[in-house]
């Protein structure tokens, strides 16, 4: 049953659990959904806190959004089956804009960007995604995965580094120069850490990797700091803190996410950053940068879980759903949020009957939150870094960047590396605007290639007989659109000698657009000011449409429009007055 777009876009509160629900939900689902949550649950409590520290601020600002965000686009997405939360690909946007204007500017970004993802829903552009090409999202995702292990390095290596460069070269570069001075306690930890997390999913004991990789690593840092003198790690405690009652205090604080207006949030001094005209238009470019990338890895994430459940999502809902996360989730210190493929395959393959999975998911990681804060300050930020490179890994497609390498045409791998590269040295909005734009010119071209106009003699299928004298035939084939129009009538303008009449055969043309109707339309008036009778034949379809909106009729004795091409030659050989019999006109419409 198809859903209803009018409630599932405008009125999501109302009718979007509804929607998700339909179909007998029960006690036994609802068990499912949770177990299922809560299996999902512990993968994203560290993942979220990495996340948040990859972003740039501190790991509470993730389990606010996979808090926030994630429960509401649970319920008003457009997918059953997506979990929502703070994720990877936003690594590479959000890190710069913390840098620059400190976690109230990050959220204000948000809000900002959810602002017009839901602008998208309504308008109905859920499907325009779909015309993204494969090169150019398997190019950006790659040059993400790069980015964000490179910014990985630091915590990895226990490297002291004073600034974080946003280039991609520079960071490599002060890395390099940092390397003599890593410290091997955090390297020891986190390389422990990667390995567990490559190990453990091989011995299947249905534990996830992440729960077992973090709390192992944690209490082997926590011994190894008891036992060994010199040993010390930094962990979530000692990096970040959080002020209460005129106190500050280790850690992450151990309470829900509170309301605070997101522009009230510290900026890049530690004031509270304001809001300013100013502000809006600066992080603008930024807000619509999470925005793509947002609705891009939500509608991907819903493809696959489409693919995964047999179910069927609403793109736009979707969108609307995102936005509503990403609008409502900075008001309670919540980051850019999207849906997380690899949670929502971790809770499809848990169980999840429905939406309520991805509710009872948030759920418990608020009471994670409230319940263990005080332990997860004891998470080594090298194992944390470790989870990051691991995800870094998973999202790279090496397998198939190095598939459209051997087997694609030159013109996608050529897309593929620019949108590669570009992701890495500058951003993956650039990458994406210039992936986008070089792929179509490329599509175009390959169009243009098709399309063509040649000089027919005597060998056409349609011919029963030999032409009339004085009259020249003209075969157009492929869509006849701007970039493929001049070379298809260049063949028209290469006549020595003025024919008696021109037959242009356009049945083979699927499609025409404003530009290739001009170019026929030119070619018709220029045979017409030299007094040569013009037949076009194969005249049906939307070129029919076309043509006939831009007024081109018959004209007898000077223009004649016919469905076929049988149709054309008969009424030319009655015009010159070479028919046999007499035959009167035929007077067929476009069609």
């Amino acid at each position: 049953m198809k859903p209803d777009r009018r409630h599932s876009l405008y009125l999501p509160f109302a009718t979007a659990l509804r929607d998700k629900l339909r179909g007998g939900y029960n006690l036994s689902k609802m068990q499912a959904d949770l177990l299922a949550g809560i299996t999902v649950g512990i993968v994203a409590v560290p993942l979220s806190m990495a996340l948040a520290i990859g972003s740039g601020v501190p790991p509470q600002y993730g389990l606010y959004t996979a808090i926030v965000a994630g429960l509401l686009i649970a319920l008003t997405g457009g997918s059953r089956f997506s979990v929502s939360g703070p994720t990877a690909a936003f690594i590479v946007i959000l890190h710069p804009i913390a840098e620059k204007y400190g976690a109230g500017g990050l959220v204000t970004a948000g809000c900002m960007a959810g602002l017009m993802m839901i602008s998208m829903g309504v308008a109905r552009m859920g499907k325009l995604i779909q015309f993204i090409p494969y090169p150019v999202t398997t190019g950006f995702t790659t040059g993400i995965a790069v980015v964000i292990a490179s910014l990985q390095f630091k915590d990895f290596f226990g490297l002291q580094l004073t600034v974080q460069p946003e280039s991609f070269l520079e960071r490599l570069w002060l890395m390099g120069q940092a390397l003599p001075g890593l410290h091997w306690p955090d390297l020891w930890i986190g390389v422990f850490t990667l390995t567990l997390l490559l190990l453990w999913p091989r011995l299947k004991t249905g534990f996830p990797a992440p729960l077992v990789g973090m709390a192992v690593a944690t209490v082997l840092a926590w011994l190894l700091g008891r036992w060994m003198d010199g040993f010390q790690v930094a962990t979530i405690a000692s990096r970040f803190s959080y002020a209460w009652n005129g106190e500050v205090l280790p850690g992450i604080p151990p309470f829900p996410p509170q309301f605070v207006l997101p522009w009230q949030l510290p900026g890049p001094d530690g004031q509270p950053l304001g809001m300013s005209l100013g502000l809006i238009k600066d992080l603008l470019g930024p807000a619509m940068a999470i925005a793509v990338l947002g609705a891009i890895e939500s509608l991907l994430c819903a493809v696959v879980a489409d693919g995964m459940t047999g179910t069927k999502h609403d793109p736009d809902a979707e969108l609307i759903g995102q936005g509503i996360g990403n609008v409502v989730a900075p008001f309670f210190g919540g980051i850019a949020a999207t849906g997380a493929l690899a949670r929502t395959a971790a809770n499809i393959r848990a169980g999840a009957r429905g939406p309520l999975a991805a509710v009872f998911h948030a759920l418990f990681i608020l009471l994670v939150l409230l319940v263990l804060a005080p332990v997860l300050g004891y998470l080594p930020m090298a194992a944390l870094a470790a989870l990051l490179l691991l995800v870094a890994w998973n999202m790279s497609e090496l397998k198939h960047f190095r598939h459209i390498l051997k087997i694609a045409p030159g013109s996608d791998i050529l897309v593929l590396l620019v949108c590669f590269g570009l992701t890495v040295m500058f951003d993956m909005v650039i990458a994406i605007g210039v992936g986008v734009v070089l792929a179509s010119l490329l599509f175009m071209n390959r169009m243009a290639e098709m399309s063509g106009g040649k000089s027919v003699e005597a060998d056409h299928p349609h011919l029963e007989s030999p032409l009339p004298t004085g009259v020249r035939l003209y075969e157009v084939t492929g869509p006849l659109f701007f970039g493929a129009a001049e070379k298809a009538m260049n063949a028209l303008h290469d006549i020595a000698e003025r024919p008696r009449a021109v037959i242009i055969d356009i049945e083979n043309v699927t499609v025409i657009d404003v530009s290739g109707l001009v170019a026929l339309d030119s070619a018709i008036e220029r045979w017409q000011s030299d007094g040569v009778l013009v037949a076009v034949a194969g005249v049906h379809g939307q070129p029919a449409l076309l043509m006939r909106r831009a007024g081109l009729r018959n004209i007898p004795g000077k223009l004649l429009l016919s469905a076929s091409l049988p149709q054309a030659l008969t009424r030319v050989r009655h015009y010159l007055g070479e028919s046999a019999t007499g035959a009167p006109l035929l007077t067929e419409r476009i069609s």
